[in-house]
């Protein structure tokens, strides 16, 4: 049974960085495109960054590029969200994602395209 296992978040000044992980267990490889989505309140849940198995090819929204990076390691089964320069906008439960895929450059930005959530971890960024 696959697991996905976030960490890391917290409350933190606007300006500041947290680094999320995301472990997960019960995988048969690491042919897994991975994603972070988060969602706020009242809104939608939306992708922020997503990285295909190899990590050759990623995404980032448009509000977090050149803030956010996506890395992974397969040796530890763990992928990781480095956030830096955060913003009060950023606060959001943020949920990581698996799909299974052969495909070296997959990934999906859409929730439909992964097989396995996590239970979310909390950031809050205070102004």
């Amino acid at each position: 049974q696959v697991q996905l296992v976030e960490s890391g978040g917290g409350l933190v000044q606007a300006g500041g960085s947290l680094r999320l992980s995301c472990a997960a267990s019960g995988l048969t490889s690491s042919r897994y495109a991975m994603g972070w989505f988060r969602q706020a309140p009242g809104k939608e849940r939306e992708c922020v960054a997503a990285i295909s198995w190899s990590g050759a090819s990623t995404y980032y929204a448009d509000s977090v590029k050149g803030r956010f990076t996506i890395s992974r390691d397969n040796t530890k089964r763990t992928v990781y969200l480095q956030m830096n320069s955060l913003k009060p906008e950023d606060t959001a439960n943020y949920y990581c994602a698996a799909k299974s895929t052969y495909s070296s450059t997959y990934y999906s930005t859409s929730r439909t395209g992964y097989d396995y959530w996590g239970q979310g971890t909390q950031v809050t960024v205070s102004s």
